[in-house]
């Protein structure tokens, strides 16, 4: 069992008040992965190695192409790994890795102030196509499972109605402590009680259920009009389970070569536990792309579902690993709305994770994921994207990304939370012009595989042949589960924006049609959803 997570091993925080700085770049706190830096394809990759080299030599280091990158920049594509042909060229980035020169002694590499340097020798317009490898995280909250394991803690009435008592804050996977840590009003020391109450079972965090209804009804091939709408989920895969199953594709890949981790030990939707501590607790974000898939299939039980993994347990990933995974989808979807062969449908997408990038104002803001963003766009794909749930107003990408519109492209859909009576915004959720709809992501129900971890009932004994028992915290053999995050808000709109288009998707398409259908699609669902009071 693997207890070692790349996205930890090599992150760093960056701190605005305490980082070198440069005439004209104002940057923002992020994650990113020190010794790396991502170059655009669509550079000019030879000139930027030379200005990147010339500075890392003078601060005793090296900077050269990733050896586990699938592609140099002179190399032909095969659309098989982080670079993909788009319609205009090839799309996506490689890695350079920084290092130390070879008899030197020198501070550790970093990307940030290798880029800073040479920013402030070459412009910072000049390198607009070389940025951060950010350390992205999903959005789901979960609380801390020794706190909620602890009988003490939890049978104490006055403890437990104390929020910050019964989630702990710093070993919380919420995704403010991962993705923003230093220097901003999303760090752990900002976190209100109220926001953490949502980690808390009982109150919004991960927690068994039982579910006594029916399954959502799905109808028979024969009985659809046209083709099924495709729904697409890049996140922790999804596991098995009796609505998901016949429903849920995880084996599609773009000309055979697999899309996301396809490694079954670490698989987070296959027994639960594969990081931190030997104590049986089940992985934060562990289940995550199933209640996804579930929450999908609820909104729309005629949708065929196609599932990848990309995210570990932890909740974390890499963007560069992430923006591989993306664009072997974007080509997918690119080839069947052109008619080439090796294609897919995918009419909507949803992405429940997310990052801050630390110049989002600035002319040096990714090129390469919007450049991504806009192939699927214009294939006529709605991107439907988490707010992210560190209750502020700063921009969380992709889901910032729904600002920009064009007739040409389906707008990208970002989603707020709602409480469960949907008449306020739940207190985690991010907010702010860039939102631009809200849904049912606090205590929502869905999908779960069947993990039993390490966690115990409080009492358990024998009486009259029977076992007797409290709940089990992290017993989901019922298969079902509430959870909080704004992860669960995106699913439930792109189910319902997929359900918009049951019965009218056409065998053969245009991509005009498909663009303006998809567009409709998304007026229709989002225009009465920020009825909040």
């Amino acid at each position: 069992m693997s207890r070692n997570n790349s996205a930890n091993a090599a992150s760093r925080a960056l701190d605005p008040a305490n980082t070198i700085t440069v005439a004209g770049v104002s940057p923002g706190s992020t994650t990113y992965l020190g010794p790396r830096l991502l170059l655009s394809t669509h550079g000019k990759a030879d000139e930027l190695m030379q200005q990147l080299e010339v500075v890392a030599d003078r601060l005793g280091w090296t900077v050269g192409f990733d050896h586990d990158d699938r592609h140099s920049p002179q190399d032909e594509c095969t659309c098989s790994g982080s670079r993909c042909q788009g319609p205009d060229g090839p799309l996506g980035i490689t890695r350079l890795r920084l290092g130390v020169k070879a008899r030197t002694a020198a501070p550790a590499p970093d990307g940030w102030l290798l880029l800073q340097h040479a920013r402030a020798e070459f412009g910072a317009d000049a390198l607009t196509a070389v940025a951060l490898d950010h350390v992205m995280t999903v959005t789901a909250l979960e609380s801390n499972p020794v706190e909620n394991s602890n009988p003490v803690e939890n049978s104490n009435p006055v403890e437990n109605s104390n929020p910050v008592e019964n989630s702990n804050p710093v070993e919380n996977s919420n995704p403010v402590e991962n993705s923003n840590p230093v220097g901003s009003p999303q760090s752990a020391s900002h976190r209100s009680a109220g926001v953490m109450s949502y980690a808390r079972l009982g109150s919004g965090g991960r927690e068994p259920v039982t579910y006594a209804g029916a399954r959502p009804t799905r109808r028979a091939d024969d009985a659809i009009r046209g083709r099924r709408p495709v729904v697409a989920i890049l996140d922790t895969g999804c596991g098995r389970h009796p609505w998901l199953d016949g429903v849920v594709r995880t084996d599609v890949t773009l000309d055979g070569h697999p899309i996301g981790d396809t490694n079954p030990i670490t698989d987070p939707e296959v027994g639960g536990d594969h990081e931190g501590p030997l104590d049986g607790s089940i992985d934060p974000e562990a289940g995550h792309g199933t209640f996804i898939a579930g929450l999908v299939h609820q909104g729309c039980p005629d949708a065929d579902i196609l599932a990848w993994r990309a995210v570990s347990s932890s909740g974390r990933i890499v963007e560069s690993d992430w923006l591989d995974s993306i664009t072997q989808i974007a080509e997918l979807a690119r080839r069947h709305a052109v008619g080439q062969p090796g294609g897919h449908p995918i009419d909507v997408l949803n992405l429940s994770m997310g990052y801050y990038h630390e110049t989002p104002d600035d002319v040096l803001f990714d090129p390469t994921l919007r450049g991504v963003l806009q192939v699927l766009s214009g294939s006529g794909t709605t991107v439907v994207c988490s707010a992210g749930n560190d209750a502020t107003a700063r921009p969380f990408y992709p889901a910032a990304f729904a600002t920009e519109d064009s007739r040409d492209l389906v707008p990208v859909v970002s989603v707020g939370a709602l409480n469960p009576s949907q008449r306020s915004v739940a207190m985690f959720s991010n907010t702010g012009p860039w939102v631009r709809t809200y849904a049912p992501g606090a205590s929502v129900l869905s999908t779960m595989p069947a993990f039993q971890g390490g966690a115990q009932p409080t009492m358990r004994t024998r009486a009259h042949g029977h076992l007797r028992a409290t709940i089990d915290p992290d017993d989901f053999r019922g298969g079902f589960a509430l959870w909080s995050g704004t992860s669960f808000a995106a699913p439930v709109v792109a189910g319902r924006i997929a359900q918009q288009l049951v019965d009218g998707l056409p065998k053969k398409d245009t991509i005009p049609d498909a663009v303006a259908r998809s567009r409709a699609a998304v007026s229709a669902v989002t225009a009465d959803d920020r009825r909040t009071s």
